[in-house]
């Protein structure tokens, strides 16, 4: 579904991702794992078309999107839910939904809030409260809901466990697993190694803008290099 190819990126004249090289199938949740800085959330913004690429392809569902603007890539089915969720703090819950689904006008988008609200029946009963007033962890569960309103075949997700407490990172972790029967397809950036490659296919890890390591989550989470380096063990 997606495939990455040689993409580097920098900021002004700093380069820092030097040559990523990745693959997405079709219902797969892929996840990518590193340190701070290592270069994660770039990736996924060049994948959103966010972050310009300096060198390299990228295709999704049979199709270059290297140059193509973000809003074409969310049109075709590649969404974001971003670090740091980035919702709008002065619209309600519900506006924040809408937003979401800014690219349709048909009676799904009604349909579709629904089964936002399904699976975060907290953000049902706070609909029309101001998002800003959400807790932390329920602003996330907003920030991945939003972003299942644009209908993706790929979710993007940065860090959705950032500074959660580990009840709601259990709780988010279990519905990003839970979209897989969604037939989302999903790609998770996360410094939690642990909870990222647990619910994973497969897992990447990626250190100074470079992947260094891939194979099946089940692998990844056995090997004493992840589990001294990442895992704490």
């Amino acid at each position: 579904m997606l495939t990455v190819e040689g993409v580097r990126s920098a900021y002004g004249r700093i380069e820092v991702l030097h040559g990523v090289d990745l693959e997405v199938r079709s219902g797969e949740i892929v996840t990518v794992v590193g340190a701070n800085g290592a270069g994660k959330t770039t990736l996924l913004q060049c994948l959103s078309g966010t972050q310009p690429v300096s060198a390299g392809r990228i295709h999704f569902r049979g199709d270059e999107l290297t140059s193509v603007p973000a809003y074409r890539r969310l049109r075709r089915g590649l969404a974001q839910s971003p670090e740091g969720r980035q919702i709008f703090t002065n619209l309600s819950v519900e506006e924040n939904l809408r937003l979401g689904a800014f690219l349709f006008t048909d009676e799904r988008v009604d349909r579709d809030m629904q089964d936002a609200f399904a699976m975060f029946p907290i953000l049902r009963e706070k609909r029309n409260l101001v998002a800003g007033g959400l807790s932390g962890g329920q602003q996330q569960m907003l920030a991945i809901a939003r972003a299942l309103m644009g209908r993706p075949h790929c979710l993007l997700l940065d860090e959705p466990s950032m500074g959660l407490a580990p009840l709601i990172v259990a709780q988010i972790f279990e519905v990003v697993e839970s979209l897989r029967a969604r037939d989302v397809t999903i790609l998770l950036v996360e410094q939690n190694a642990y909870g990222a490659l647990k619910i994973a296919d497969r897992g990447y890890v990626m250190e100074t803008g470079q992947i260094t390591m891939t194979g099946p989550a089940a692998e990844l989470i056995a090997d004493p290099r992840i589990r001294e380096a990442y895992l704490g063990i």
